[in-house]
């Protein structure tokens, strides 16, 4: 993999000028059964969540407030398309267990679950293409996580892709199954998104957890880039 670029659209920071997304990329990291300390840190994350929120005010807490009102302005009912901090907190709260999947993911889930920021994992040793979050022109396939089904986005709709390979519909949404993260996994970029009113401060925080428990519990070497509206893209290598 070589020379391969990661950028965000014009379009996304014209819509959400505010907009930033903190993109932790891992190399050399060993990947597998997440370790009874890691699984019981995903335990405690939960237990934490409970006591501080609750399903009959979640809406209301701002930070997801800011997602639900991001996906109404871009036509996503929130209601339908739930943005993927909101879906991880209404399971959590009404009592069920995130399944332990492997550490990679599970280390996305605890920091998505003490920040309440969305976060998403996504495997680079596969991809052959830049990848972008960009509004699609509708021509692009998404193979949803699960399923072997085809799908196509909407025309404009914000999407992650390798080329016209959707590898997360609606911005925050449901990832597919190209850039799941295996067992073989050694390569990884994780996204950390945020708006108003996260501040950069916590936003580097969130990055900090991630490498920090990255680095302790699948090793490898990790650097942090702010994409935004003055820094909108990067290099993978």
């Amino acid at each position: 993999m070589k020379n391969l670029t990661y950028s965000i659209a014009p379009d996304v920071f014209a819509a959400f000028p505010g907009y930033r997304r903190g993109v932790v990329v891992a190399r050399g990291v060993r990947n597998g059964d997440s370790p009874p300390e890691l699984a019981a840190m995903l335990r405690s994350e939960e237990a934490r969540a409970r006591q501080r929120l609750s399903l009959e005010t979640l809406t209301a807490e701002p930070q997801l407030a800011s997602w639900r009102e991001a996906f109404r302005r871009l036509g996503y009912k929130p209601g339908e398309f739930r943005p993927s901090i909101e879906a991880l907190l209404r399971r959590v709260l009404k009592g069920q267990e995130l399944p332990a999947i492997n550490g990679l993911a599970d280390i996305g889930n605890i920091v998505s679950l003490r920040r309440l920021l969305p976060v998403g994992g996504h495997a680079v040793d596969v991809l052959a293409r830049d990848i972008a979050l960009r509004p699609a022109s509708g021509a692009e396939e998404f193979v949803p996580f699960g399923t072997e089904e085809v799908e196509r986005p909407s025309a404009g709709e914000f999407i992650f892709a390798e080329g016209n390979r959707v590898l997360t519909r609606r911005w925050i949404w449901r990832q597919a199954n190209h850039t799941l993260l295996l067992p073989g996994t050694t390569a990884v970029e994780i996204n950390l998104d945020a708006l108003p009113p996260v501040t950069d401060e916590e936003l580097q925080e969130a990055a900090r957890d991630a490498m920090e428990l990255v680095g302790r519990f699948c090793g490898g070497s990790c650097r942090f880039t702010v994409l935004c509206r003055d820094n909108p893209a990067m290099s993978l290598d």
